[in-house]
Parts: structure tokens; sequence; C-alpha cells
């Protein structure tokens, strides 16, 4: 168990170049600034991002965008980070883009493992990447594909040396869902008890899920 607890440093040796890179947040609210930090001091290049949104050019996830480190982006809006949309219209960011409910549940569907998830074409409008046109009870659907990643960091507010995490408020946001949908998680923490101290009750991402564990205020376990 205690095993989990490293540094930002080991925690993020995973993360390399051209990895799938799903991140929680919501701009700052719930954002792992610490983490997304130490991936942007290793200089890691060619990152798929898949997140809620672009976060700003020099605060949260945008700061990897800001510094070129992105190829692509999958998300559900970037107006917050004009950086981002630079890049796009040049064609140095390729951005795939998904209303904010359905890219939530393909992420959910990819953290318990169901493939896809059917949506209705005529709100939908086109597929994406992946997707393909399907008849549900004679209405014509897509069937979207779920989204995992390679690499998934979330932001909590507690969590026990186990690695299970509670959220705070609106800073839960997606990333219960971020932490089951990846191959390896890491959480950035706020504080870290012993095993046996959480309220079972107020525990959303039950630490099997969790991998690494990086503690906000001391960046890990030294």
């Amino acid at each position: 168990m205690l095993a989990k607890l490293v540094t930002r440093e080991q925690a993020t040796e995973c993360v390399r170049d051209g990895v799938r890179l799903m991140y929680g947040g919501f701009g700052t609210i719930g954002s792992p600034a610490l983490l997304i930090d130490t991936i942007l001091e290793k200089g890691v290049r060619d990152l798929t991002l898949i997140g809620i949104d672009a976060g700003y050019p020099q605060v949260g996830i945008g700061k990897l965008i800001s510094h070129g480190r992105v190829r692509k982006l999958m998300t559900t809006h970037i107006g917050s980070n004009p950086e981002a949309g630079q890049q796009m219209m040049d064609g140095r960011l390729q951005v795939t883009f998904c209303p904010q409910g359905i890219f939530a549940e393909k992420i959910r569907a990819g953290g318990v493992g169901i493939p896809g998830i059917v949506v209705d074409a005529q709100m939908w409008g086109e597929a994406t990447e992946g997707g393909e046109a399907v008849l549900f009870e004679g209405k014509p659907c897509w069937m979207e594909p779920a989204l995992t990643a390679d690499v998934g960091i979330v932001y909590a507010k507690q969590a026990d040396t186990y690695g299970n995490l509670i959220y705070d408020k609106s800073a839960r946001n997606l990333n219960p869902l971020v932490a089951m949908a990846a191959d390896i998680t890491i959480a950035e923490v706020e504080e870290i008890v012993p095993a046996g101290e959480l309220d079972p009750e107020k525990i959303v991402t039950p630490g099997i899920f969790v991998d690494y564990m990086v503690n906000r205020s001391g960046g890990g376990n030294g």
C-alpha cells in the first residue's frame, strides 16, 4: 500500500513521448497542477490529451499546449485557451470536439469496460474518429467508441495509503471517471491519511483504480 505514495518525478516516469494522457479538472478547479508542471519539466512531446477543456495558456493543462508538447487534443471546448485555438487554426494541433455529456459518458464507458455508447445521429451530427453508423430501434444512430488512456492524472482532496480518494465539491468533476479509464492512474492529493481513517461513505474512487499518489504539499513521500 505504501508503495503507492511516491515523489512526483517517480509518479510521472510512465508519461513518455506519444502517450495518451487523460486529465481531470475543469479550468483550474480539480486540476492536478503539480503533476502537470512535472510533466512539462520532463520535456515529453507529441502527447494526446483527453480532458474536458484546454485550460488556460499558462495555467493547468494549457501549459503543455502552449509549450508545443501536444499533438492531439480530445475535448469539449477550448474557449479559455486562445493558444490552443491558434495552434488548431495553424494546423499544429489536431482537435476533436465532443459535447460534454457524451464526452463524460465515453470516458465512463472506457472505465467500466464498455466498448462504446449509442448516440442519436440527429442530435450528434457526424461520428468522431472510430465511430460508425448504426440503427437502434429503427433510428439512425452513431456508435461512439469509449475513451481510455495510457495514463490518467487526477486531483483529490483526501486519500488513504491504499489510494481511496475523496473529492471536494465541484473539484470532483470528471476526476473519478478519469481515474477509472486509464491504464495507469496517478492521484495528486492534498492530504494522505493512514488506511482506515477515511469515512467509507465519502470515498468516491476505490484505491484499486489508483496506482500512484503524490502529496501536493510535499511533492511526494520525502
